[in-house]
């Protein structure tokens, strides 16, 4: 288990990504929780103080970027590491998603090695 980052929670609308998502992270031993949409995420994280958020961008409601504006300016979570997991691909898309407050973000389908990779560099930076 990557120090530091143990819980982590995903906020993806689509059950198939929620579930691909958990068994990229079960290799990696993590605490995962979920939320199916940007509101109950927001929630969830405020209650659950995850030790790293994993966000999807198209998702009704609030999404993505939404999400993580609240959460990155909201005193209770804004020290929560936000990356985003998208299909949204442009590097518009991507500059936004930092500029909302993300640290990193991967593009769908997510590559395992990859997306476990970039949650050990932000474990490192955050012990």
């Amino acid at each position: 288990m990557t120090r530091g980052i143990q819980k982590v929670l995903i906020i993806d609308d689509s059950p198939t990504e929620r579930f691909l998502l958990t068994q990229i992270l079960a290799e990696g031993h993590f605490e995962i929780f979920t939320a199916d949409n940007g509101e109950e995420g927001i929630a969830r994280a405020k209650n659950l103080q995850p030790d790293l958020i994993l966000m999807d961008v198209v998702m009704p409601g609030i999404n993505g970027f939404q999400a993580t504006r609240q959460l990155s300016r909201d005193e209770a979570t804004k020290n929560i590491p936000i990356i985003m997991c998208t299909t949204k691909s442009q590097q518009s898309d991507k500059a936004w998603g930092l500029r909302q407050g993300a640290l990193d973000y991967v593009t769908k389908p997510v590559e395992g090695p990859l997306l476990l990779a970039k949650i050990a560099a932000l474990g490192v930076a955050h012990e």
